[in-house]
C-alpha cells in the first residue's frame, strides 16, 4: 500500500512538474513574439525617420520615476563636469 502512495505521489509530482515546464515554454514563445513585435514597431519608427536609440533611451528613463532620474542627471552632470565635458 505504502508503494502505491508513493508511485501516486510521484506521477502527481511528475504531471506538476511537466505543467510548469510547458507553461515556462508557452511563456518564452509569447516572449519571443512580443520581442519580434518591438522590433518590428522600431523598425517602422526608424523608418519614418525617428532615432530609435533616442527612443530607447526615453523608454527606459519612462520606466524610472522623477526622484530616480533625476539622481542619475545628477550624477552624470557630476562626472561629464569631472572630466571637462561642460
Amino acid at each position: 500500500m505504502t508503494e502505491d502512495i508513493t508511485e501516486t505521489a510521484q506521477t502527481v509530482a511528475a504531471g506538476q512538474l511537466r505543467a510548469f515546464i510547458e507553461r515556462v515554454e508557452r511563456l518564452e514563445e509569447e516572449k519571443q513574439t512580443i520581442a519580434d513585435d518591438i522590433k518590428e514597431v522600431f523598425a517602422e519608427a526608424k523608418g519614418t525617420g525617428f532615432d530609435t536609440k533616442a527612443m530607447r533611451t526615453i523608454i527606459r528613463l519612462r520606466k524610472k520615476d522623477q526622484a530616480e532620474r533625476q539622481e542619475e542627471e545628477a550624477m552624470l552632470d557630476l562626472y561629464k563636469a569631472a572630466l571637462g565635458m561642460e
